[in-house]
């Protein structure tokens, strides 16, 4: 992942507009791990968007309990009869027995004003869905907490990735002194006579070979501190330097910890946990389906029938109207029954997602330990090597300044350190990921932000 977004880095900076044109940046911005992760915190855009889906929990809630609410309603018309409607009365009402007789009711105008009020008395589903509502507002709190869980390892892994690329930067760039000095030296012995040619150029060519090393890793160190910026939401023209704390991690590895205890403490063990509460609700809501329900409502209005619309001679009639509703379900043709089944089959999902966790949690805490044992005893290995490789290089240096060891061993010895230095510099990384994926397989990535 963090491969993907080394090329995405490299992409913004190649294609920001005028970027070799730039003035002068803005001065360096010292961050440690912890600045880095609170100011991602603070202005990473999926961070921001899990705590906007929090308000919409929030007023979820709201809307939920608005059901429960009295609801008021004003309503009116007016109805224009071209046409009167034509009912057929027995022809005895007016004498004609055995006929029927054609008679228009109504006037050509109809008009009516209401305010109607209605207040719920009971519905079981209102009062599952309360407690759904806030319990799906606790989910966007953890997805809120999943995000920056997800944000926070993703910074330290770019944090640690940039600083030791940094480290690796300055032991080239120490070793390339080196040889430009020795370079500076054998030109000064081949103007006299003391050295051939063929060990000037063989200077020159590893001299050359480390510079283009060097280049590539100052390339790679701009894109991961692009990325780190990336992470973090930060102008790609603010300069940062990181700084090496290099016991930032350490002091959070406390004692060991069992499989249920870092499942527990997982956001997302409780995100399912979660799901699955909210799974619950839904059946109960579904359940709550065979319930009555009950409702008082009251209506209050003025109505007028008129030949002219406006006939203020015509007066305006009240009318009003209290009553009851209830609703009684009886047969739905097995609907509701086939809809709890399948919420309970969600159910028995979303056990096995939780049982697959804690499986996989197991393996996150056997793996980060293993590596973490294998990277503290590769670290004390690799600083031996480094150790025996600048004994080697002070030794085979003073030698060939006393003309007793060739060029060769001399430059063999230069790179054997420069080796032994890498391989320590990347098992430094290694274990700093190490105790990231411990921190994470714990559910303990937060601790980073105190």
């Amino acid at each position: 992942m963090i491969k993907k977004f080394f090329l995405i880095g490299a992409s913004i900076l190649m294609l920001r507009p005028g970027f070799a044109q730039q003035q002068a940046t803005p001065e360096k911005q010292p961050l440690t791990l912890q600045q880095s992760i609170q100011y991602a915190l603070e202005h990473n855009q999926d961070v921001k968007k899990a705590a906007y889906d929090e308000q919409i929990g929030l007023q979820q809630v709201r809307e939920a309990k608005s059901q429960g609410l009295p609801q008021l309603n004003v309503s009116g018309g007016v109805d224009y009869y071209p046409d009167l409607p034509t009912q057929i009365l027995p022809g005895a009402i007016i004498g004609s027995p055995g006929e029927d007789v054609p008679v228009k009711f109504g006037k050509d105008y109809n008009a009516n004003a209401n305010v109607r009020l209605t207040q719920l008395l009971f519905n079981q589903s209102y009062f599952v869905g309360l407690k759904a509502a806030k319990t799906t507002q606790d989910l966007y709190r953890l997805r809120t907490d999943m995000a920056e869980e997800d944000l926070i390892y993703n910074i330290g892994t770019a944090y640690y990735q940039t600083l030791q690329t940094k480290e690796q930067f300055d032991n080239l760039e120490a070793n390339l002194k080196r040889l430009a000095e020795l370079e500076r030296i054998m030109e000064l012995q081949y103007k006299n006579d003391l050295v051939a040619k063929v060990d000037v150029n063989r200077i020159k060519v590893n001299t050359t070979n480390l510079k283009n090393q060097l280049q590539t890793l100052q390339t790679n160190f701009e894109q991961q501190k692009n990325i780190l910026k990336f992470f973090m939401n930060m102008p790609l023209e603010q300069d940062i330097e990181l700084v090496n704390t290099t016991n930032e991690l350490d002091y959070l590895l406390t004692e060991r910890i069992t499989v249920e205890q870092a499942t527990s403490q997982k956001v997302q063990f409780q995100l399912l946990n979660t799901q699955k509460q909210l799974q619950s609700y839904s059946i109960k809501n579904i359940q709550a389906g065979y319930y009555p329900t009950l409702s008082a409502y009251g209506q209050y209005g003025y109505q007028t029938q008129r030949d002219q619309l406006f006939d203020s001679e015509t007066p305006w009639f009240k009318t009003s109207v209290v009553g009851l509703q209830v609703n009684i379900p009886i047969f739905d043709g097995f609907r509701k029954n086939a809809q709890v089944k399948q919420g309970q089959l969600q159910m028995q999902k979303l056990e096995q997602d939780m049982s697959k966790l804690e499986t996989n949690t197991a393996v996150e805490l056997t793996n980060a330990l293993a590596q973490l044992q294998n990277s503290q005893s590769s670290i004390g290995a690799q600083q031996q090597n480094v150790d025996l490789a600048q004994e080697v290089y002070d030794t085979t240096n003073d030698r060939y300044k006393e003309g007793i060891s060739p060029l060769t061993d001399l430059l063999d010895a230069e790179v054997s350190l420069r080796e032994a230095k890498t391989n320590l510099n990347n098992e430094r990384l290694k274990y700093k990921i190490a105790q990231l994926n411990y921190l994470k397989a714990r559910g303990e990535l937060e601790s980073l932000t105190k």
